[in-house]
């Protein structure tokens, strides 16, 4: 097996470290974080961004955009016409035609809405958007986003934020195996062992925003996950041995001296 770039839709990308830029104490941390994670795609909240103000400041300015491919999300959203409504906007301002959907079903849990959000990637599909779904580790749900056209699917590990890691490495596997479409585990990502599991299942891709922007050190965060990513890619790529249940000598034992 060997390494290919990333590609979503029509875009293709060497990094598969795909990095939020909310929760940063400061945008001097955050311009360095993200600088060091050799990110292409960056990601942020449509709804917290003051568009029709121009004039205004805005985190993005920190960032040298030419190097980087934005992906809004509909962060916010609880319907369908809602996260629809928020991709136009940021589609109009010219920010990028790729949207990542994100309808959340109630604000303890931060849990997708599987329903809404078939709805909203379907019509953002018919409507030309690049589409990159959020959504439950759920096989079934990721086959029927596949059927209507998305061009990336985007599990959850865990709770948004909670840094639990992967809970249901079966479920994500499953997903993985029958992809037709990119598997870009989001979500839930603590650490970098968490980041290298993802990857080492087959996932595509990595985005997380929370284990960087919270650590005591993002910076080094960002660093350690992009690293962690790359091992981890690799090591898929490799093929790890097969788990046994008994030992098995590393040197063999014909020709040892008696």
């Amino acid at each position: 097996m060997t390494d290919t770039t990333l590609r979503i839709g029509e875009y293709e990308f060497s990094s598969r470290f795909l990095i939020g830029t909310g929760k940063f104490r400061d945008l001097e941390i955050q311009r360095a974080a993200v600088t060091i994670s050799e990110a292409q795609i960056i990601t942020f909240a449509v709804r917290r961004l003051n568009l029709e103000k121009v004039n205004e400041p805005i985190f993005l300015e920190s960032l040298d955009l030419s190097a980087y491919t934005l992906l809004p999300n509909t962060a916010g959203a609880t319907t369908a016409e809602e996260a629809v409504r928020i991709a136009r906007l940021a589609k109009a301002s010219g920010l990028c035609d790729m949207i990542k959907v994100e309808v959340i079903a109630d604000q303890k849990t931060l849990l997708p809405d599987p329903i809404e959000t078939l709805r909203a990637s379907a019509l953002l599909v018919e409507e030309g958007f690049t589409v990159l779904t959020y959504t439950n580790d759920d096989p079934i749900l990721a086959r029927k986003l596949q059927e209507v056209g998305v061009h990336a699917v985007m599990p959850g590990a865990s709770p948004i934020g909670s840094g639990q890691g992967i809970l249901n490495p079966l479920n994500l596997s499953i997903m993985i195996e029958e992809a037709t479409v990119p598997v870009i585990v989001d979500a839930g990502i603590g650490s970098p062992s968490d980041a290298t599991q993802a990857m080492e299942l087959g996932a595509d891709g990595v985005l997380l925003n929370t284990a960087v922007a919270l650590a005591n050190d993002p910076i080094r965060m960002a660093e350690a996950m992009k690293l962690a990513i790359q091992a981890g890619r690799k090591g898929f790529l490799a093929g790890r041995i097969p788990r046994k249940r008994y030992a098995c000598a590393s040197s063999p034992i014909e020709g040892m001296l008696t």
